[in-house]
């Protein structure tokens, strides 16, 4: 109250709640008012008799007591109650079979005690404020529990589930949801499963645009899936058919995004063709109020030429699209630190990745900064290589009538050599199931099929096929090239028979022709072009969006394009 005229001084004083809370309002109204009427009596006496004001009552010693009181109270009142992060809730799933890091924050010094499952864990605050205790691993379980999380204050959570945890995460095609979906609205009707458990990151929350917590956590039911990632949903339900135990998705995906912006700075900072990343949010600072005011006239402009266009029963025009400069989701490091970092150490089976398109105009780049990426998630959580499944983009845009370079194909290429170059993880295949005309294809049941094929064969050691064919190698023999395939299961497949199509060499000229394909055996095809005499390299689906590319396996599953050069593409240089 230091400052405050005293006739102010009490009514800042608020009761609050607590019965100690009253006692040390109370006992700090009773001084203050005494100290206002010493200070008034003061004030009428003439300035001769100014020295009188020894005479006029001082503070009593019960007012002394109430103030000592009052201190006391109000240190024991300040201390901060045992809190813990949004994600550990009602209702949440815990990963079963690994140690489970339960945290949060309380006073320096406090100790905090965790029961759960037979459990107890008790720890000490430290000097930050910050605890962690670790549960043994926990078996699986769909028999709802208690956790209780004790220090200053309890905190009683009900609900809670051991099973599966998977965090989905990339933009827009992994934000899709499910309302938007093929045959969406029957999933929403028919959702209804208390063993499939959802945290759907909330974007305007993470980046301060909305109070309330990040999510929570909320059974399945049409209310809580309607919104929710379509693919992270399905890949629920497959994972819940096959290992019959509860379910956990988190989805943390935003629309729009580039990988630069899920990195920590930290790591892209460390590796040059990666810093430019980084140095591109300083040029935005610089710019962002001259772009901010152009972009303001464009939207003041387009929105009288779309009211008159309204006006007139004409189609308005598309909106002027928002500049990097002021898209907060573009600087670097800024989703990772808002919607995965706030997530970090929550226990977890594996991640499921579903991004790219933004990434397309440095697609070489990406070959860097996917990888980049997975390495700075695993070290952050401290889990070692817990599985990264990586959804590869689809066919898109109109088809082309010969063999191109175009970047959208090389994003792709970017994809499939991070899968096989990354430890634990792997190549989701979506070349058959794309929409020309529509960078967000709506059937996204198939791709979460695929996403659960693969986690059951590389999380679970199922015993399946994982994907479709994975092209191994080309070795030339005469005027054609032999390739190897993995993942071929029984064999190698033409997909709805006739030939195969969507092969293309091309000799020391680096010229692309079309060739003819012929399988040869359990695992190979053999490619040759009578344009191409000496064939150096070779490419199958290599276009945006190839016509039919009908090479599978025994599955029925799409091979993955690729490429077998190295040559330089359309995006190289750029960072």
């Amino acid at each position: 109250m230091a400052g405050l005229p005293l006739e102010h001084a009490w009514s800042n004083v608020r009761i609050r709640s607590g019965t100690w809370e009253r006692v040390i309002a109370l006992s700090m109204r009773i001084i203050c008012l005494q100290l206002q009427s010493r200070q008034k009596t003061i004030g009428r006496l003439a300035p001769a008799d100014r020295t009188a004001k020894a005479q006029v009552p001082r503070p009593t010693g019960v007012t002394l007591t109430l103030l000592f009181l009052a201190i006391l109270l109000s240190a024991t009142g300040a201390r901060a109650n045992v809190t813990v992060p949004d994600v550990i809730s009602n209702s949440m799933v815990l990963q079963r079979d690994c140690a489970v890091p339960i945290w949060g924050t309380a006073d320096p010094g406090e100790t905090v005690v965790v029961v759960f499952a037979s459990q107890t864990q008790s720890t000490k605050a430290g000097r930050d404020g910050k605890w962690g205790v670790t549960l043994s691993p926990l078996p699986a379980s769909a028999t709802p529990g208690t956790m209780i999380i004790s220090g200053n204050n309890t905190i009683t959570l009900n609900d809670v589930l051991v099973g599966e945890i998977w965090i989905v995460s990339g933009q827009s095609n992994m934000q899709f949801t499910v309302a938007e979906s093929a045959d969406g609205e029957a999933a929403i009707a028919a959702a209804n499963g208390p063993a499939v458990r959802l945290f759907n990151v909330r974007r305007k929350v993470a980046f301060q645009h909305e109070s309330g917590p990040l999510s929570q956590w909320q059974p399945s039911s049409p209310a809580s899936v309607r919104d929710f990632s379509a693919a992270g949903y399905y890949y629920a339900i497959q994972l819940r058919d096959a290992l019959h135990v509860p379910i956990g998705i988190i989805n943390s995906s935003y629309g729009g995004t580039q990988a630069e912006a899920w990195t920590p700075v930290e790591y892209l900072l460390a590796l040059p063709d990666l810093r430019p990343c980084v140095e591109r949010t300083k040029l935005w600072d610089e710019e962002r109020p001259r772009v901010k005011a152009e972009y303001d006239e464009q939207m003041q402009h387009w929105r009288e030429v779309a009211e008159k266009a309204k006006a007139e029963g004409a189609r308005p025009p598309s909106e002027p699209r928002v500049p990097d400069a002021l898209r907060e989701s573009r600087i670097a490091a800024s989703l990772y630190d808002r919607m995965i970092a706030p997530l970090i150490p929550f226990a977890i089976r594996g991640v499921v990745w579903y991004q790219g398109e933004s990434n397309e105009a440095r697609a070489q780049q990406y070959e860097l900064l996917l990888p980049t990426m997975i390495k700075a998630w695993r070290e952050r959580w401290g889990q070692g290589n817990f599985p990264f499944g990586i959804v590869q983009l689809p066919n898109y845009r109109d088809p082309q009538p010969q063999p191109s370079d175009e970047p959208w194909s090389f994003l792709r290429e970017a994809q499939r050599r991070t899968a096989l170059s990354t430890p634990d993880s792997g190549l989701i295949v979506t070349i058959d199931i794309g929409e020309a005309r529509d960078i967000h294809p709506k059937d996204k049941l198939d791709v979460a099929k695929r996403m659960a094929r693969w986690a059951l064969v590389v999380a679970y050691h199922q015993k399946m096929t994982v994907s479709g064919p994975m092209f191994r190698s080309a070795k030339r023999k005469g005027s054609s090239l032999v390739l190897t395939f993995d993942e071929v299961g029984k064999g190698l497949r033409v997909r709805n028979g006739g030939k195969l199509e969507e092969f293309a060499v091309a000799g020391a000229d680096h010229q692309w022709h079309w060739a003819s394909a012929r399988i040869k055996g359990r695992n190979r095809v053999a490619v040759w072009s009578g344009d191409v005499p000496q064939p150096q390299a070779v490419r199958y689906a290599f276009n945006s969006n190839p016509r039919n590319p009908n090479l599978s396996n025994d599955a029925g599953l799409p091979a993955a394009p690729f490429r077998s050069d190295n040559w330089p593409g359309p995006t190289d240089g750029k960072r």
